[in-house]
């Protein structure tokens, strides 16, 4: 019984890190396109000047 509840147990944690590895993915996806975006409009928006795109 206790190693039924073992595998049981793991095999609820393999689904729940599966889970939140893809939500990850999804927040990676996410974030890398916002600061492709930024990166876009604020050299867009200097395009007349001599800024840099980096910020230091």
């Amino acid at each position: 019984m206790a190693v039924l509840l073992l595998v049981l147990l793991l095999a609820l944690l393999f689904v729940g890190l599966g889970f939140l590895l893809k939500v990850l993915w999804w927040v990676a996806i996410v974030v890398l396109l916002i600061w492709v975006l930024g990166f876009v409009f604020r050299s867009a928006d200097a395009a007349g000047s001599r800024r840099r795109w980096y910020r230091w």
